[in-house]
């Protein structure tokens, strides 16, 4: 079979499978987000999620804390409460358990804006204009370090998308529109998958976290795979789907999957399904 068009991704897939099953985890993966963004509108009444992406309880007992932050606090100087911490523990942990970057797919409310990003790019035909190296994020975790640790003061506070959009949502956007809109400038027309791929160092901590997740995207039935390359069009990490669909483990086993389910969604072979990892080894 001959390879599809990037901007025909999917389309094979609704033809063959239907339209819920070519979507399924992209639109439960909009309900995630778009739901935890409203418990975040109703905590002051409801008391359900207050707080914000980098500090909240849940139900008003259970604290959550975003572990990064919590680093960079430390390095500052500051000794974080007790509550923060277990919260920063929770979180972990949790991450850790469930499957690599989840909070990336499923939480992260600037991922809808990148997602957006990459589907026009597909549509219109756009061409990345640079190359960046996917491991400049994880430099950047050392760097933010030693900047609040000169700093004395979160750094990453002053300078992240990701919270900058969740108050924008939850508050009024005020100035924080620009920030988002550089993101999606960056994503559409200079570097494909700029910010989740290549910058985005929360993104680089919870792949840390998560790469022993348990939850991984498999290729069951590899066997039937075309290299219609739909999965990989849509995919914002493409080369981890590269080694479970030549040869050994057919599980994607690298820790920069966001385990979004796109490419799930997408192959009207059912090459790839969700599966819970048991005794593989981590190649990421």
């Amino acid at each position: 079979m001959a390879k599809n068009r990037a901007k025909d991704a999917g389309k094979a897939a609704t033809a063959t499978l239907g339209w819920w099953k070519a979507h399924r985890f992209l639109l439960l993966r909009r309900s995630c987000q778009l739901m935890i963004i409203g418990l975040f509108m109703i905590g002051p009444t409801w008391g359900v999620l207050r707080g914000n992406l980098s500090s909240s309880s849940l139900f008003g007992t259970v604290p959550l804390t975003d572990p990064l932050i919590l680093l960079q606090t430390m390095a500052a100087g500051h000794m974080p409460e007790l509550m923060a911490i277990v919260g920063a523990l929770i979180v972990v942990v949790c991450y850790a358990v469930v499957a690599p970057r989840a909070f990336c797919a499923w939480v992260c409310p600037l991922n809808m804006v990148t997602d957006l990003a990459a589907w026009l790019r597909r549509k219109l035909s756009i061409k990345a204009s640079y190359r960046w190296p996917s491991n400049l994020r994880y430099w950047l975790i050392p760097v933010l370090l030693l900047g609040s640790a000169i700093s004395g003061t979160v750094l990453w506070n002053w300078i992240d998308p990701v919270a900058a959009l969740h108050r924008g949502l939850i508050f009024g956007m005020g100035a924080s529109w620009i920030l988002i809109l550089l993101v999606f400038l960056l994503d559409l027309l200079l570097v494909e998958h700029g910010w989740c791929g290549h910058l985005c160092p929360l993104g680089a901590t919870y792949g840390v976290i998560g790469r022993y997740g348990l939850i991984r995207v498999t290729a069951t039935d590899r066997e039937a795979c075309t290299k219609c390359m739909d999965c990989f069009n849509v995919c914002p990490e493409p080369e981890v789907l590269r080694q479970p669909l030549k040869a050994g483990d057919r599980k994607v086993m690298s820790q920069e999957c966001i385990s979004c389910g796109r490419c799930i969604d997408v192959c009207p072979e059912k090459v790839l399904e969700f599966k819970i990892r048991i005794g593989a080894k981590n190649e990421g």
